[in-house]
Parts: C-alpha cells; sequence; structure tokens
C-alpha cells in the first residue's frame, strides 16, 4: 500500500494535464484557471486507496479517480456562485474572475468531462460505476438544495443538518471509497464497509470544515474569514450554539442573524467561545473519526493494508486547511 503523500503526487502527475480543448477559449480558459488553483485531491486518492486495498491498483481507477475530482470541481464552481463566493483557495472565484453566465458554462462542461472518463472504462465497470455515480451527483444536488433551504429557516435540528451534510458531503467521499473498491474487487461486504466508512469521514470533514471558517487561519483555509457566518449558513456550530445559549446568548443570536453590521463575524465567535462551541465541534469531530476507523478495521483484509487510509482519515479531520 502506498501512502496518501505517494499517491496524491501520482495523481497529481496523472491530472495536471489540459482536459479540455483550446478553444473556445473563453468557456475552456476559466476550467482551466480554476483547476490550476490545485486543491486537497482527497476523493481521487481516496479511489486509488480502496482499489489498492484489495491488490494492485486497478488501471481503470485512474480514470474513476479523474472523473471524481472534475466531478468535485464542477459543484464547487457552482457552489461558489449561488454562495456569492468571492475566493476560492485564496484566490477569485471563476465568477468573479470573468462572469456568472461564464462559471455556469464552465461547471457544466466539466461535469460532461467527468462522464467522458467514466465512458473510458472497461465495459465490465461501466453499469456499476456509473449507477453509483449518478445516484451520488444527484444526492450532492440535493444536499446543496437543502443546504440553501436552510438559510431561509429560522432553525434547523442537528439531525436535519447531519442529513444533508450526509448528502452534499459524505455521499462523495463514500463513493469514492466505494468506486475504488468495486475495481479493485472487494466483496460486497468490504464495498458496504468503506462506504459506512467514507461517510463518517466526510462528516468528521464537515466538521472540520465549519470550525476552519470559524476559528481557522483564513490564510490557510483560503477562504472568506467567518464566510458561513456573514451567510447565515446553518452550521455545525451554530445549530449547537443555539441549542446551548441561554435566553440573553439566544437573543444576541437571533439579532446577529438578521443584521449585515461590520462586527457581526466578531460578536458571534465571542458568542461561540463563551458557548464553548470550539471543544464541541473538537469533540464531536473525534467522535465521527473513531466511528470511521472503526469500519476501517472490519474490512477483511491484512492491517497494514488498511494503515494508509487510516492516516489519510486522520489527515482529513486534522487538517487546518
Amino acid at each position: 500500500m502506498q501512502s496518501f503523500e505517494e499517491l496524491s503526487k501520482k495523481f497529481s502527475d496523472h491530472f495536471n494535464r489540459s482536459h479540455f480543448p483550446e478553444q473556445p477559449s473563453t468557456l475552456y480558459e476559466p476550467n482551466n484557471y480554476f483547476l490550476s488553483l490545485g486543491g486537497k485531491r482527497f476523493r481521487p486518492v481516496l479511489c486509488l486507496m480502496a482499489s489498492e486495498l484489495f491488490g494492485d491498483i486497478h488501471p481503470d481507477s485512474w480514470h474513476v479517480a479523474t472523473a471524481i475530482e472534475l466531478f468535485h470541481n464542477f459543484t464547487l464552481i457552482h457552489d461558489d456562485i449561488m454562495d456569492k463566493a468571492p475566493l476560492r483557495r485564496g484566490k477569485p472565484t471563476v465568477h468573479n474572475k470573468y462572469n456568472e453566465s461564464t462559471a455556469i458554462l464552465a461547471g457544466d462542461v466539466m461535469l460532461v468531462k467527468a462522464y467522458d472518463y467514466i465512458n473510458r472504462l472497461n465495459p465490465e465497470y461501466i453499469s456499476r460505476i456509473l449507477d453509483l455515480f449518478n445516484k451520488t451527483a444527484a444526492e450532492v444536488c440535493e444536499g446543496q438544495q437543502l443546504d440553501m433551504d436552510y438559510e431561509n429557516r429560522d432553525k434547523v435540528s442537528f439531525d436535519e443538518y447531519l442529513h444533508m451534510i450526509t448528502l452534499k458531503t459524505s455521499v462523495l467521499l463514500a463513493a469514492s471509497l466505494q468506486m475504488g473498491g468495486i475495481l479493485g474487487g472487494g466483496s460486497l461486504g468490504n464495498l458496504a464497509l468503506l462506504y459506512e466508512a467514507g461517510k463518517k469521514i466526510g462528516l468528521a470533514f464537515q466538521m472540520q470544515d465549519d470550525y476552519l471558517d470559524a476559528f481557522g487561519d483564513p490564510e490557510k483555509f483560503g477562504k472568506q474569514p467567518g464566510g458561513d457566518i456573514l451567510a447565515n449558513k446553518k452550521t455545525f456550530l451554530l445549530i449547537q450554539a443555539l441549542e446551548v445559549a441561554n435566553e440573553a446568548q439566544q437573543q444576541e443570536f437571533n439579532e446577529l442573524l438578521k443584521s449585515n453590521s461590520g462586527d457581526k463575524v466578531s460578536r458571534v465567535l465571542q458568542l461561540y467561545r463563551d458557548c464553548k462551541i470550539g471543544e464541541w465541534a473538537r469533540a464531536q469531530k473525534d467522535l465521527f473519526l473513531n466511528q470511521a476507523l472503526g469500519y476501517i478495521d472490519e474490512i477483511a483484509v491484512v492491517a497494514k493494508r488498511k494503515q494508509p487510509l487510516k492516516d489519510l482519515a486522520q489527515l482529513l479531520v486534522k487538517r487546518d486547511y
């Protein structure tokens, strides 16, 4: 088994080339720009790792990993439009650098290219991979819609948010692992364990993402500080804070959620500190991580083959960027 660092470098060497024709440059150059910003590339590496759990990496895993990364970047381009985000990875978003209409089309054609890579698979795998890919793509869209719906609601429960994040974030990590496992020849039992592990990794990943948006170093995180707060996003942090806040804190939260004042972020962060939300988020993140590691432990392959996957799960959850 290869480490995340080894597979990440190999995937970057494989992926960092032009996936699009030269013309019309007004459509394809924005995609080349966006992909040039880099990214964590965790999802495609999860696919490769899952394939390697059961033997050598299946050659078709590289096509699937590429499709996964292109699909993920398609969602980011469109998410940035919907969130009106000015920055992605510390650089101007596509709609900000070019224009919104171009960004929509650029994202669309990136999704088309993802399907092109799936179409290159050995025919014996296309149906299973495509079924899972399509199911996942629809669920990601459902999760994004719920995320936007929740912005217009005064109250969202923890379980509702958990369901939304499972769709928006976790299922793509889970599918990345399961698609790699399918190509690697994993049994149905092992494939189910990979999927459940991926869902829990996704929840822990999102918990860390929510935490970093509030408490992280923006220079490392590469996003507008307090972006979730400014957008009134119902995050793990806000939902828990509203649950444990006293009456005076509840009133201040409600006022701030209706406000666009210049000190909104700093005031919400102080309320989070007063409610000890940072400590709660770290504990909840560790709970999700330990559940994921438990599923990985149950996969029926020798322990040393699972270690790189466990190491990557730890890295995903404990990152500061």
